[in-house]
Formats: C-alpha cells, structure tokens, sequence
C-alpha cells in the first residue's frame, strides 16, 4: 500500500505532492481525533494505509478540487490540505 505514495497516479489525483502529503497529514489527525475512517475493512490496516485507500476510492480529497464529472464535492468529503 505505501508503494502507492510512489505512484504518480496518487500524486496526480490530488494535484502535487505537496497536497498529497499535506491531504494525507490532515486526514491522518481526523482519525486520530475520532473520525471514523470512509473505507470498509481497515482490520489490519495502518493509519496511512487507511487514508492512502481513501484517495484511491474518492472518499476524499483536497477541497476545491473537482471530480471526474466536473463536480466540486460538498464539504464532507473535502478536507482544506492548508487548514
């Protein structure tokens, strides 16, 4: 799963490394805090491979960012990567 961070499809999902990596940090704290995490099954699962699922299945991303159709998400599934 970490071999994902090495992909420029991640990269390129979320627009840079720089916001991959602050996304990741934020939702990272989420958890942490007592947000339930957006994926099935994260038995076994580390923290950053939980977040690093949850780019891959859309269930998160940075804020202003569009998705496939066009349409920028609403706030629950949007997190500012720049606080």
């Amino acid at each position: 799963m970490i071999e994902a961070l090495k992909s420029d499809e991640l990269i390129n999902k979320v627009g840079g490394k720089f916001k991959l990596t602050a996304l990741i940090q934020r939702r990272m704290e989420e958890i942490l805090q007592g947000s339930r995490p957006l994926i099935e099954n994260t038995e076994g699962k580390t923290l950053i491979e939980i977040v690093i699922e949850e780019i891959r299945q859309d269930k998160i991303q940075p804020e202003g960012l569009q998705d496939a159709r066009g349409v920028v998400p609403g706030p629950e599934s949007t997190i500012n990567p720049f606080f």
